[in-house]
């Protein structure tokens, strides 16, 4: 067996995305199984090399997983000619200067999203990396998740016949940090910072949409800030100036209409945190993070509305268990090893900086649908 090492620059691991899905659950969750399987005997050994700001935290880190190596000085590491990657999990307001460096320093780019604050910059970004002839990769999940992953089965088997209509359901009640600590970070709740449920969701729902069920071809939003005031992590109040709900409708190529509601304001009733509900001609599914259910329309009850008796049947067990046939990975993990299988071995992938480009456009398009009260068409991009 032949163990050839990864060097991985990972800005941003003090965060609770870098630490735990990227880190703990990707990374390392690697390593335990003994490297990533490359075939004819060769194991590809990640090898993480924390960077940060905070020293003490980056080596608390280090220490509690037995990491050699961490770095306040991202120049001396970039400049580092064993380093093979940077990843890059920092808020969004300092993602493209540091990825520009990266590239600069011909490093291959794997990243969370958004990848830029702005279309312009994320384009900036594609294209600076593809004349840079690197691999590039941006995080994009959720269709990696159980429940999307066998929802896009039933698409790819033709189970829905026409696909109709798209209706999602995304979100949770929010902390105010008051009387209960927030379960997320305060900067999601300034605007200056780059906060917002527009510019951290929209761009899921570019590539679940696209991925599934065609491209995005046109937005209409209403955004709002539901909850005006915050207390932040020293419990100092704070004016919320992001917005903490989106609704969205979106036009999809091919002529189905997707609906996505998407809030921190809002209580659970639902059995996941995210739910989509696929209806078509000849079938219809309801996916979550883990599970999905259908009903095919031989299997279809024929519901009577009559609001002056109570409902004699339980909806929910008319629908069928789309069944597991098979293991899931977590999905950061699953998608690491989709890109390294590219880094190392030219293996097809396209979940590229272009691809996040698009996250971005639509993020940037929904926040100017719901400022001008109007729906935007969404133009096709290229670099």
């Amino acid at each position: 067996m032949t163990r050839r090492t990864v060097r991985i620059a990972m800005n941003g691991v003090t965060g609770r995305m870098g630490y735990r899905q990227h880190l703990v659950r990707s990374l390392l969750a690697i390593r335990q199984q003994g490297g990533l399987d490359l075939g004819d005997g060769d194991v590809l050994w990640p090898e993480p090399v924390l960077v940060g700001r905070r020293e003490p935290a980056l080596r608390e880190i280090a220490e509690r997983h037995g990491l050699a190596h961490l770095s306040t000085d991202l120049d001396a590491v970039l400049a580092d000619d064993s380093i093979d990657i940077y990843f890059d999990a920092q808020v969004t307001s300092a993602r493209v200067a540091a990825i520009k460096q990266a590239v600069a320093a011909r490093k291959h780019i794997y990243t969370e999203k958004p990848t830029a604050t702005d279309l312009a910059g994320a384009l900036e970004l594609a294209r600076l990396a593809d004349a840079a002839g690197i691999r590039h990769g941006v995080v994009q999940d959720k269709i990696f998740l159980p429940g999307l992953l066998k929802l896009k089965r039933l698409v790819d088997g033709g189970f829905f016949g026409e696909i109709l209509s798209v209706r999602g359901e995304f979100g949770y009640w929010v902390f105010e940090g008051d009387w209960q600590e927030a379960q997320r970070p305060s900067w999601n709740y300034r605007a200056e910072d780059g906060g917002g449920i527009v510019v951290d969701m929209f761009p899921h729902w570019e590539y679940v949409l696209h991925e599934l069920f065609g491209r995005v071809t046109s937005v209409t939003a209403h955004v709002a800030t539901h909850i005006p005031q915050r207390w932040d992590e020293r419990g100092k109040p704070y004016a919320a100036t992001a917005d903490d709900s989106a609704y969205g409708i979106f036009q999809l190529e091919g002529g189905a209409v997707a609906q996505i509601n998407s809030s921190w304001a809002v209580r659970v009733m639902r059995d996941e945190l995210v739910e989509f509900q696929v209806d078509g001609t000849h079938g219809s599914a309801v996916a979550g993070l883990r599970r999905c259910r259908a009903q095919h329309r031989c299997a279809t009850p024929k519901p009577v509305w009559n609001p002056d008796q109570p409902a004699t049947e339980s909806f929910r067990d008319q629908w069928q268990e789309v069944p597991d046939n098979g293991e899931f990975e977590n999905g950061f993990k699953a998608q690491w090893e989709l890109f390294l299988r590219h880094m190392v071995l030219g293996e097809p992938y396209h979940w590229d900086l272009l691809a996040g480009a698009r996250g971005v456009q639509l993020a940037e398009l929904g926040l100017k649908s719901s400022a001008e009260g109007r729906r935007f068409e969404v133009p096709e991009l290229a670099l």
